[in-house]
C-alpha cells in the first residue's frame, strides 16, 4: 500500500471507524488491476475529451463541520446560537467569518461563502452521498452502497481517465470517503487512490510512515525503471501492460513527488504542523500536471468535525476546544494554497471547494457541542473562473435554515460542470442499458457565481 498520510482517524458518532466510513462505496479498483483499467479506457479516446484545462480540488470536512463557526458566525444572535469562537472581519467589506480563520479572512476577496447551502439529510452517509453526487439516498445510512456517480468519476468519464500527455489520472483520491466512486459508470472511472487499502493501481507496496522520507519511494521507482530497461520486461507484453508501467514511471510519478518542490514553499504549506499542507501542495502539483479532480478529507481532531460533546466520555472536548485544534491548520494551509495559486497564475484554472456532509445544530447542546443538521450546511469556494469576493445566499437570523432561496447539491454540481466545461445535458447509459442524465432535474449553476 502506498500510504502518504499515515494512520487513520478515529470513529464517528455512529460507531463506524473513520477508515471504514471513508472506504464504504470506494471499492472501484478492487480486483481490477491497472492494465485492465487501461483496456476498458482505450475505447474512450475515440469519444474525445474536454478541451477545458480547469481542475477542482475538493476539501471534505468529514464528520460535518459547523456552518456557524466556519463561515456564518451570527454574532447578533442569542449567545446559545452565535459562534462560540467569535468572528473576524474579512477583506470583503461588511463580511465576517469564524474567528479562527484570520488568514482566510485576509483572502476572502478570492473566495465565495455560500450561506444558504442546504439539503435536509442529517446522516453521515446520506448527507455525504447527497453532497458528493447531487442525489438524496437515505438508504445510505442503513449501509446501502452509492447509487449515483461522484463528481470526480464523472470528470474521468467525460475527459478520459488519464491526461493524454502527462499520464496523470483525471481523478485522484488523496483520502477517500463514502460516495466518491463511480457507481454505475463502472470501475474504470474510480479514483486513482493514493492512500487507500490494498489497491493495485500502483504496484509499489510501500508505507510512507515506515519509510520516513519520500526519497525512498523515488529510489524504489527508479530502481524498477532501470530493471525494466535492462531486462526488457516490457517486451512481449501487450500495450496496456506497457502503459501501466509507463504511467508509474512517467511524468505522473513526478507529480506525486513533493521533494521536487522548493523546500521553503513546502515548509510554508506545513507550518501548522499537519499533513494537510502536503495534501494541498500535492493537489496543486497534480492539477498543474493535468489532473481534473482531486479529493481529500481534512479532520484534525479525534472525531473529525463531528463535534457533539459527550458526557459519557469525560475526555471529550467542547466544540470550542475541538475547533481550536481543527481550524488553525486549515486556515493556514488554505490561505497558503490560495496564495500559491495566485502567484502561479492558476487561480482561474483551479476551483477549491470546501464543504462537508451537513452543518451543525444552531443551538449549542447541553454538552457544549452541536449535533447533526442537514437543513443548513457549510460551503465555500475559491477560484475556478467564478465571481469571488462575495457572500452567496442568506441564512435565517439563528442560522437554522436558508432565508434566501436554498442552494442545493445539484446546483453545486451544475456549477462544477460549468467550471470543468461539461455539457449540462451530458448523459451516459447505466448498467441496465438506460440513458441517464448526470445532472439531476432542475440543476443549474449558482447564478451569483457565473
Amino acid at each position: 500500500m502506498l500510504n502518504l498520510w499515515g494512520k487513520p482517524l478515529a470513529g464517528t458518532c455512529e460507531g463506524t471507524s473513520r477508515r471504514e466510513f471513508m472506504k464504504v462505496g470506494a471499492l472501484g479498483l478492487t480486483g481490477l488491476g491497472l492494465p485492465s483499467l487501461l483496456r476498458q479506457r482505450a475505447a474512450d479516446a475515440a469519444e474525445g475529451r474536454s478541451v477545458k484545462d480547469t481542475s477542482v480540488v475538493w476539501v471534505w470536512l468529514g464528520g460535518g463541520a459547523t456552518h456557524i463557526e466556519t463561515f456564518d458566525p451570527k454574532m447578533d444572535a442569542p449567545s446559545e446560537f452565535r459562534s462560540v469562537v467569535g468572528s473576524v472581519s474579512t477583506s470583503v467589506p461588511g463580511v465576517e467569518i469564524g474567528g479562527l480563520f484570520p488568514k482566510m479572512a485576509q483572502r476572502a476577496h478570492e473566495m465565495a461563502f455560500v450561506r444558504s447551502f442546504a439539503h435536509g439529510n442529517s446522516g453521515h452517509s446520506g448527507g455525504t452521498h447527497f453532497v458528493m453526487t447531487g442525489t438524496d439516498h437515505p438508504a445510505a445510512d442503513a449501509g446501502a452502497g452509492p447509487i449515483k456517480p461522484s463528481f470526480g468519476s464523472i470528470a474521468a468519464r467525460v475527459r478520459g481517465t488519464n491526461h493524454p500527455t502527462s499520464g496523470v489520472p483525471t481523478f485522484v483520491r488523496l483520502s477517500g470517503l463514502y460516495a466518491d466512486g463511480p457507481s454505475w459508470l463502472g470501475p474504470a472511472y474510480s479514483p486513482f487512490d493514493v492512500g487507500g487499502d490494498a489497491r493495485n493501481n500502483m504496484n509499489l507496496k510501500t508505507d510512507m510512515t515506515r519509510l520516513g522520507d519520500r526519497r525512498s519511494l523515488l529510489t524504489q521507482v527508479d530502481r524498477l525503471d532501470r530493471s525494466v530497461d535492462r531486462k526488457g520486461l516490457l517486451d512481449g507484453v501487450d500495450q496496456f501492460e506497457s502503459q501501466a508501467f509507463r504511467l508509474i514511471l512517467s511524468r505522473a510519478k513526478e507529480a506525486f513527488d513533493l521533494t521536487r518542490e522548493d523546500p521553503r514553499l513546502r515548509d510554508k504549506y506545513n507550518l501548522a504542523g499537519t499533513s494537510f499542507g502536503d495534501q494541498l501542495l500535492m493537489a496543486r502539483r497534480l492539477c498543474e500536471a493535468g489532473c481534473g479532480f482531486v479529493t481529500l478529507n481534512y479532520a484534525n481532531s479525534a472525531q473529525g468535525w463531528d463535534m457533539h460533546g459527550d458526557p459519557a466520555q469525560p475526555a471529550t472536548l467542547s466544540i470550542g476546544k475541538q475547533l481550536e485544534q481543527a481550524c488553525p491548520p486549515m486556515d493556514h494551509a488554505i490561505s497558503v494554497f490560495l496564495e500559491d495559486l495566485a502567484q502561479r497564475g492558476l487561480s482561474e484554472k483551479i476551483l477549491l471547494v470546501v464543504t462537508g456532509e451537513f452543518g451543525r445544530t444552531p443551538r449549542v447542546n447541553g454538552h457544549n457541542g452541536r449535533d447533526h443538521w442537514g437543513p443548513l450546511c457549510t460551503l465555500a469556494l475559491a477560484g475556478g473562473g467564478l465571481k469571488m469576493g462575495q457572500v452567496v445566499g442568506e441564512s435565517s437570523p439563528k442560522a437554522e435554515v436558508p432565508k434566501s432561496t436554498p442552494i442545493q447539491p445539484k446546483h453545486l454540481m451544475a456549477t462544477i460542470f460549468h467550471v470543468l466545461g461539461f455539457d449540462q445535458n451530458t448523459q451516459y447509459v447505466d448498467q441496465s442499458g438506460r440513458p441517464q442524465y448526470l445532472l439531476p432535474d432542475g440543476a443549474a449553476p449558482i447564478r451569483e457565481l457565473i
